[in-house]
């Protein structure tokens, strides 16, 4: 039941990070928004989950983690009835602003729950059940939106935390154990200060930075000049001070460091690549909203077969042989997403979409595992909170440098094959083509601005892909700073029985 309940609250805060966005252009309508504050309804929950999770870890110590759960799934529950209740923008961003607080915690908080229930033989098994939530929610989430709002309205994408919150809360009340608290913790105030400004003005420079042409704006310029000075005084404050806001000892840890590393890369590729296929589908090959979540759900299906295989075979085969299994299918999936064009079909959208999901679970599942094998009890919920504070700087990041990098491709593109459109040019000049297309005719001038658009996109997202590509590639020799987990496993199984006591 305690499983049951930390993968309620992980689905639903996960769903919350991407269904929202498909019914953005509906909420604005209603709530009498303009475009550049309608982004707000994302932006102030993300900035807000952002600041909010780092300190996830001292304020469970402090204060006991069922406490702060039930407090955070019930105040989350709340706020997004409240978010479907807004009559108009300014309540929307204050509760989605609540929506963010509260739900910070939810992940870090049900992965410490999930890794204290399970034994470290049994640890694959429950994080493929947790990670189920985590991956899935954000690739169900668009597809799930959009069937919400065409179905009924934009306010059902809230109201349906609704059940999972009621459903989180009982069970934890009813099943969870508390833990020891610390009454004696003191709160770094100064490195909380520092940290928020800094995670704070980063987001909100990266989430504004496409629309301003990033640093042409004297704000983005302001925000990135802030968020510098915030972590620089954050580093120097915790590394002087005897007790600082994050404990660094977690970073003594090599198999830590390595689940942080492959963590920020998931984060990366996870999040650019939905960022890039759904207004693809949409977009250049045209199909309706519906079609393209049913099409964008079957990576989540991918990744729902290959968390479900991991973990049963983590205790015949090596960690970071999954992880580089995983980042070379998922290169491989990219590799050939770059060839996509206007014409491309069905099962070949399904049949890589699946793959790069199936990559993704060989991959989060080890990670998740690997990252606490030999961290000590104590540091867990700080653990937890700083990978899930990695994800989602480094999603913000990937997203926000593919959609620029698309947006001033796509440009750069159009410029270049308009340079072509010349009567001098010998394709324009053949039977077909001059047949079809008449550039002495307004028809045909438009007709052939829009050939060049459609064409301009298609290679920018191809190089958009190529991009992903890279960085996947790039990371697959990371895998080898990962040590042997079949050897902490065996020493985990002759040794005492806490689960953290394998410091190899």
């Amino acid at each position: 039941m305690v499983t049951i309940c930390a993968m309620t609250a992980t689905i639903m805060q996960a769903l919350d990070t991407t269904i929202a966005n498909v019914a953005l252009p509906y909420m604005q309508g209603t709530l009498s928004a303009s475009q550049d504050q309608i982004n707000w309804v994302l932006t102030s929950y993300i900035v807000a989950a952002a600041i909010m999770t780092a300190p996830v870890g001292w304020i469970a110590n402090r204060f006991g983690r069922k406490r702060i759960f039930i407090l955070c799934a019930g105040g989350f529950t709340v706020a997004s009835v409240m978010c479907g209740l807004a009559q108009d923008i300014t309540q929307m961003v204050l509760f989605r602003l609540l929506q963010g607080v509260f739900g910070a915690a939810l992940v870090p908080l049900s992965q410490a729950v999930m890794l204290d229930s399970y034994t470290l033989q049994e640890r694959a098994k429950a994080m493929s059940i947790w990670g189920m939530g985590v991956m899935m929610g954000p690739i169900m989430g668009p597809s799930l939106g959009a069937w919400l709002t065409e179905t009924y309205t934009w306010h059902w994408v809230f109201f349906v935390n609704l059940p999972f919150g009621i459903l989180t809360v009982l069970g934890l009340m009813a099943f969870m154990d508390e833990t020891k608290t610390d009454t004696g913790l003191k709160f770094d105030w100064f490195g909380f200060g520092a940290l928020a400004v800094g995670i704070g003005a980063m987001q909100i420079a990266l989430d504004r930075g496409e629309q301003l042409a990033w640093f042409e704006s004297k704000e983005i310029i302001i925000e990135t000049i802030i968020s510098i000075a915030g972590f620089y005084y954050f580093f120097a404050h915790s590394l002087t001070t005897p007790k600082p806001f994050i404990q660094f000892a977690i970073f003594k840890d090599r198999n830590f460091i390595g689940g942080c590393v492959f963590m920020t890369v998931m984060g990366l590729v996870l999040f650019s690549t939905m960022a890039l296929s759904s207004p693809y589908l949409q977009n250049v090959i045209g199909y309706p909203i519906i079609t393209a979540g049913l099409l964008l759900a079957t990576r989540g299906c991918g990744t729902f077969v290959a968390m479900m295989l991991v973990g049963r075979v983590m205790k015949y085969i090596e960690a970071r042989t999954l992880i580089i299994s995983g980042l070379s299918l998922m290169a491989l999936s990219l590799f050939f997403m770059t060839g996509w064009t206007d014409q491309t079909g069905v099962p070949s959208i399904v049949t890589w979409s699946i793959a790069q999901g199936f990559g993704l679970g060989l991959v989060f599942v080890p990670l998740s595992t690997v990252a606490f094998l030999t961290l000590p009890n104590h540091l867990r919920t700080d653990g937890t909170s700083m990978l899930t504070l990695l994800r989602n700087v480094a999603s913000s990041i990937g997203i926000s440098v593919v959609i620029a990098e698309l947006t001033q491709g796509s440009r750069r593109t159009y410029a270049i094959l308009n340079e072509h459109v010349t009567p001098f040019n010998n394709a324009m000049q053949m039977p077909d083509v001059t047949r079809m297309i008449n550039m002495n005719t307004d028809a045909g001038r438009a007709l052939m601005d829009t050939m060049l658009q459609l064409q301009a996109q298609i290679i920018a997202f191809s190089r958009d892909y190529q991009l992903v590509m890279v960085v996947t590639l790039c990371s697959i020799p990371l895998a080898l700073m990962i040590g042997s987990t079949k050897a902490a496993l065996r020493k985990q199984a002759q040794g005492p029985s806490d689960h953290a006591a394998v410091m190899d």
